[in-house]
């Protein structure tokens, strides 16, 4: 019996912040810049050139609109990432595998406390690695853990 922690909800809702974030600048930036007449005769100089801040005003809904689209597109690619924890593995987002026999240690110190635990293991090279698991990341590792713990003692 598999048991997956998928991507947190606390990830998956500070991206979709952001985005809207994003295209809310874009939005205010691009009313003041292009259709405020006030916020217009305000920012341009006597000689009728803008000032810095029109300028800024009105080039800066493009780089928030692209970074709104950046972080869509973050949040599309990670939405079904998870990590498994299955009867020989720990199976991290379809791409890292850890066998059972492989982990050293678990340090779950700050588990409690920080929602993490850290997973020292040996990789295919023979060199020590760790990883730090942390439930801003993914949620239910609680029986992630439970299942770890048990799989290596």
């Amino acid at each position: 019996m598999a048991i997956e922690a998928p991507i947190s909800k606390f990830k998956r809702n500070g991206l979709i912040i952001w985005i809207v974030a994003c295209i809310a600048v874009a939005a205010y930036c691009a009313y003041d810049g292009y259709f405020n007449e006030k916020f217009k005769t305000k920012h341009t100089n006597e000689d009728g050139s803008p000032d810095s801040t029109l300028v800024f005003n009105r080039k800066a809904p493009l780089f928030f609109i692209g970074a709104g689209l950046l972080l869509g597109a973050y949040w599309f690619a990670i939405r079904n990432k998870k990590l498994i924890a299955d009867e020989n593995e720990l199976v991290i987002n379809d791409k890292e595998r850890i066998s059972y026999d492989s982990i050293q240690k678990i340090d779950k110190t700050y588990f409690k406390s920080k929602g993490r635990f850290v997973i020292t293991y040996k990789d295919n090279n023979g060199k020590q690695v760790d990883r730090k698991i942390s439930d801003r990341t993914y949620d239910n590792l609680a029986p992630i853990l439970d299942h770890l713990v048990a799989k290596i003692t």
